[in-house]
């Protein structure tokens, strides 16, 4: 192959990881084919003063990226797979999903102490629906505040502005060695991740053969089986910007488990429940749950949020 295969990326420091990761996996794998990276910038690396909720929500990440896949200027685009909106554009398909890193969030705090052991009136920065409304759930004595940036932003920021701690993503803190700085992991039983945290997004065009070829080396079966039941779950209830919703899926011995939930923004209500199955079956589980909720009265969360999200908070 004389043409590079073009790697589409956003320019932060766990983007540009995640992508050069892609890019020596293929290289090792592939070492007669060329590989770049394309670095795009994204709307939502952009708009830094505005609540993505008000701007198109966690799409614009993505939507840039996606673009240029669909025009040719790249052959294979990289994403955060919880970036990913649940409706894939007419065109493209998920190539790939590697192995996933641990989707369990994390609590940094300035004094070394864990989420419980926070005092009443503590200050929590985060810009995610989903982890607000169940920190508050947990600990209603406490104050969220919104904080965006990428992830070495929001940790300086815990320094220089009025957090007391912050929650994030495990792996980006992974990725960018920054083990050292995690005070806690926060247990799923306190904080259910976001659907898909932790995986990579290796998505091509649907007619690209040779590139489905390429890509397909780095498939992990038993993450793409238990992201695509997270994701059914997702899709089924239309989960946008707006709403905190949570899922999370394992496997053992050879049975799929998905935990999810959908939440009030203030975290007064949370329904929550689980469903387990086949692996095989791991997309319709993930629906399954999707309508139990629903029924147990998620459809009238979402319908109450549907037009509505708070300042400063994305999804």
């Amino acid at each position: 192959m004389n043409n590079p295969i073009r790697i589409g990326t956003r320019g932060s420091k766990l983007a540009l990881w995640q992508a050069n990761w892609i890019k020596s996996f293929l290289e090792k794998k592939f070492p007669s084919t060329p590989i770049e990276l394309i670095i795009i910038k994204t709307q939502g690396d952009k708009i830094l003063d505005v609540p993505l909720a008000k701007v198109g929500g966690k799409g614009l990440f993505v939507k840039e990226i996606e673009q240029a896949l669909l025009t040719r200027r790249i052959d294979i685009a990289v994403h955060s797979m919880k970036d990913m909106p649940a409706d894939i554009p007419e065109g493209l398909c998920i190539g790939a999903i590697p192995e996933r890193e641990n989707p369990a969030d994390v609590f940094i705090s300035r004094n070394g102490a864990e989420f419980k052991e926070q005092v009443a009136g503590c200050v929590i920065g985060t810009s995610s629906l989903r982890r607000g409304a169940q920190l508050q759930y947990a600990r209603p004595d406490i104050v969220i505040q919104p904080i965006r940036g990428n992830l070495d932003t929001r940790l300086k920021k815990l320094e220089s502005e009025n957090f007391d701690a912050l929650v994030l993503a495990a792996a980006g803190v992974k990725r960018l060695n920054l083990e050292h700085k995690i005070t806690e992991y926060l247990d799923p039983a306190t904080m259910l991740p976001a659907i898909g945290q932790g995986a990579l997004c290796v998505e091509i065009r649907k007619d690209d053969s040779t590139v489905g070829s390429l890509v397909a080396a780095m498939e992990h079966a038993p993450t793409r089986a238990v992201v695509t039941g997270e994701r059914a779950f997702l899709k089924r209830l239309e989960g946008g910007c707006h709403v905190p919703i949570a899922g999370h899926g394992n496997i053992s011995k050879n049975k799929f488990r998905l935990t999810g939930l959908v939440a009030d923004l203030d975290g007064s209500r949370v329904i929550k429940g689980e469903k387990s199955g086949p692996v095989e079956s791991s997309e319709a589980i993930g629906i399954d749950l999707a309508e139990e909720l629903l029924a147990r009265g998620a459809d009238q969360i979402l319908e109450k949020l549907k037009t509505k999200a708070p300042e400063g908070y994305e999804s």
